[in-house]
């Protein structure tokens, strides 16, 4: 791909300040995500001038997939090394939520739920079959138990509009072969872009008290909300959020137990997304069968 022609010591992650993976620190979730469009590459972000990529996968991320120190730890894991871009997207329909079940890694992770006529911002993630295997692994897309099913957004009700290329061309784009076309199957730059694809949780969304989806407001003020909320919930995770997540970390039955007290008390409403899911997304482009989720 070449090196960008500019020193790149100020790219990397620890520098932008997005070293932070809410794998190794659960109440900095969903981790800070990039202030522009990049292509992680390795330790760096590095800039990026193309919006679309023949031959991946776009995929929306709402929580620590936007997050480069996560998906550098995902990437790790399972030893794959090849860039990721990240592009920012204006979206409608979707927003942030939060999802109904307790994970094993010490965090309630964000989960997707229809909103019609919002329009947010959020970042796509384009995965080659390798990548998009991993993070279906990663959220338990492969196993029926698993938190998440991988579905494909239809263009009703749903847009996805890729921020405009920049100028063609730009010399310190390390993806750029001169060819910023649009990907297989999907609208080309400047408009929505057709085959996005989205984790959405199996065991629904947290309501507000009102019925309505709770958006996810960062860890720790969600934790504290949560707990506060439910003698239930303190009686097993504690009364803080630090000790929320060091009793969940790792503790499988505990979570499967915090997750069940969402549904018998009530928290639980549907995201609005489940009608799209159609099976396990387990085939092409994704391999996710042959890899082990961690700790879902």
């Amino acid at each position: 791909m070449g090196e960008p022609p500019h020193h790149l010591a100020d790219r990397t992650l620890e520098a932008l300040g997005l070293a932070v993976a809410p794998r190794e620190d659960p109440l900095v979730y969903p981790g800070a995500w990039p202030a522009e469009s990049g292509l992680l590459d390795g330790d760096r972000l590095l800039p990026l001038t193309r919006r679309t990529f023949p031959g991946r996968v776009p995929v929306l991320a709402v929580g620590s997939n936007a997050s480069p120190a996560q998906l550098r730890h995902k990437m790790r894991q399972y030893e794959l090394s090849s860039p990721i871009p990240l592009v920012k997207a204006r979206v409608t329909g979707l927003e942030i939520g939060v999802s109904a079940h307790v994970s094993a890694l010490g965090y309630v992770s964000a989960a997707p739920f229809r909103a019609p006529g919002h329009t947010r911002e959020l970042f796509l993630t384009w995965l080659d079959p390798a990548q998009l295997a991993a993070i279906d692994a990663s959220e338990g897309v492969t196993r029926p138990s698993g938190a998440y099913d991988r579905v494909v957004l239809p263009s009703t009700g749903f847009r996805v509009e890729p921020e405009p290329e920049p100028d063609p061309g730009d010399p310190s784009d390390p993806y750029d072969s001169g060819d910023s076309g649009g990907s297989d199957g999907s609208g080309g730059s400047g408009g929505s872009l057709d085959g996005v694809h989205l984790y959405v949780n199996r065991h629904g969304v947290l309501q507000d008290g009102t019925g309505t989806p709770r958006v996810h407001p960062g860890e720790r003020r969600l934790l504290a909300q949560l707990l506060a909320e439910s003698a239930g919930l303190r009686k097993l995770f504690g009364s803080t959020p630090e000790e929320f997540c060091s009793r969940a970390r790792g503790d499988l039955r505990l979570c499967a137990e915090g997750t069940r007290l969402f549904a018998r008390e009530g928290r639980t409403t549907a995201s609005g997304l489940e009608k799209y899911v159609r099976g396990q997304q387990t085939g092409s482009p994704g391999t996710g069968e042959s890899l082990s989720p961690p700790w879902r």
